[in-house]
């Protein structure tokens, strides 16, 4: 390169006020590698990379359907920056604790709510805030899956403030996304960039499909050396197809849809071109509400009539748990850091960021004065779908929102802007890196005396300058995750 070229970080754009992972954070000498191994590419041989990693995805079929833009239902390409982020490793070891931690409580008050019911009793959680949630499951009262276990597979997001730490967001406990995708970014950037992922120590992703079917092995019913692992898809038109695909793939079991199950006897079976096969367990990527048009909704064609029958005398397992987005519910996440003093005795490792709850009346009344310094979400939304950022609103849209929460206080929440970290981010249109907001989904794994973190998870970033929303369906993107020792 001579030096009147123009380069990737030339003019990089700081702003004092949010912590800049590249250049403010104690992984700034490992990352000063990477600047300069980027710096030292012209603008079109970068470009040439970049389209590699495109083309690289599209020939696997990486893509996601938007159904919240016209037009609707368009699989595009999951946006992919070739400049990963990278954690150190003894920070990440604190971070995988915390995450277990959670896990551990979530699934001991899931296990309270639906039996005994003495976290209720105790008065450490309304009642009427469990009665409530349209995730609460009356079916599963009385009822306990093989190993106690109800969310085998967690999807936690963390954002780092201002203040350098790691904090909570919110939990994934129903049917967590993404985790193809760490896979995909990882295998994308080994091909991309083999020459710089070299010179890293860098903890591996690979074995997370191993781990997922060792849990779902752990689980099973049935106590046999092979028991049979089906993931339930509701098909080719939901958003995270690719996912279900790639996850039966790379475990090595079937992809199945309702219609290949059936229910004989209460004991689920597998529909195949050699007769019937039993099915012991069901890694379920259908919601609750379609899962048996026997119990739930009848009009369901996604399902398998019985199934929760099925379930209930201990035939097959379901995972996750019907039942679990009780847990998901931001006003219930508010309550977590006490779910893992009472049940598990310890004080938590990873923070919650402070949470208002418009259902309590004292919640309400500083919401309603204070939205402009506000996030304000819907308790049951995902996909960043529902969020109001009060410094970015209107007056029209302020008054529209306090509207909203006074006709229905139970299903809001809110909370402070966080100063969310940025990372240098590619943008394609000035062909030059940015600052974008990040963010972190994690992946974590518990079965029957099986734990498993994946080395990293997804980290999501903002591509829309100043946005702080980072999901694939707001218009955001997603960089490889590198856990490395100093």
């Amino acid at each position: 390169m001579t030096t009147d070229e123009k380069k990737l970080f030339d003019d990089y754009p700081k702003n004092p006020k949010f912590l800049d992972e590249v250049f403010d954070t104690e992984t700034k000498a490992v990352y000063s590698e990477l600047v300069n191994y980027f710096n030292d590419l012209t603008v079109e041989e970068f470009d040439q990379l970049y389209e590699y990693a495109k083309k690289s995805f599209m020939t696997r079929g990486i893509t996601f359907n938007t159904y919240n833009e016209n037009p609707r239902g368009v699989e595009r390409i999951f946006p992919f920056d070739l400049l990963p982020r990278i954690i150190e490793k003894k920070e990440w070891n604190n971070i995988q604790k915390g995450l277990i931690q959670r896990t551990k409580a979530i699934n001991a008050f899931l296990h309270d709510i639906y039996n005994d019911k003495k976290i209720l009793e105790e008065n450490l959680i309304p009642e009427d805030l469990i009665n409530s949630s349209s995730n609460y499951c009356q079916q599963m009262i009385g009822f306990s899956p093989t190993g106690e276990v109800y969310t085998h597979i967690s999807g936690t997001d963390l954002i780092r403030h201002s203040d350098g730490e790691y904090y909570i967001l919110e939990d994934n406990v129903r049917c967590p996304s993404g985790v193809s995708y760490v896979l995909a970014n990882r295998d994308a950037m080994k091909k991309t960039l083999s020459a710089l992922f070299k010179k890293f120590k860098v903890d591996s992703v690979v074995e997370y499909p191993s781990a997922l079917l060792s849990v779902l092995k752990s689980v099973s019913p049935r106590k046999v050396d092979n028991p049979v692992c089906v993931v339930l898809t509701p098909g080719q038109f939901n958003s995270a197809y690719y996912e279900h695909t790639f996850l039966a793939q790379t475990m090595g079991i079937k992809l199945v849809e309702g219609s290949d199950l059936f229910v004989e006897n209460d004991f689920v079976y597998m529909k195949t071109i050699y007769g019937k096969e039993r099915v012991d367990v069901i890694y379920r990527r259908i919601d609750d509400d379609y899962l048996d048009p026997l119990v739930f909704k009848p009009e369901s064609v996604l399902g398998v009539p019985g199934l929760m029958a099925a379930y209930k005398k201990g035939n097959v397992t379901l995972v996750n748990a019907p039942g679990t987005g009780v847990s998901d519910d931001k006003a219930v996440y508010a309550y977590v850091p006490d779910f893992i003093r009472y049940y598990l005795k310890e004080e938590p490792i990873l923070k919650n960021v402070p949470t208002y709850r418009c259902g309590v009346e004292k919640d309400r009344e500083y919401v309603l004065a204070n939205l402009n310094s506000l996030v304000v979400k819907p308790v049951d939304q995902s996909g960043g779908y529902g969020i109001f950022i009060g410094s970015a609103a209107s007056p029209e849209e302020t008054e529209e929102q306090k509207k909203l929460i006074l006709a229905d206080p139970r299903e809001y929440i809110a909370q402070p802007i966080m100063n969310l970290s940025v990372h240098s981010t590619f943008i394609e249109s000035k062909n030059k890196f940015e600052p974008r907001h990040v963010d972190l989904r994690a992946f974590t794994l518990i079965g029957k005396d099986v734990e498993y973190v994946l080395a990293g998870g997804l980290s999501r970033v903002a591509l829309k300058e100043g946005s702080l929303v980072v999901n694939s369906s707001q218009g955001g993107g997603s960089k490889d995750t590198w856990i490395i020792e100093e």
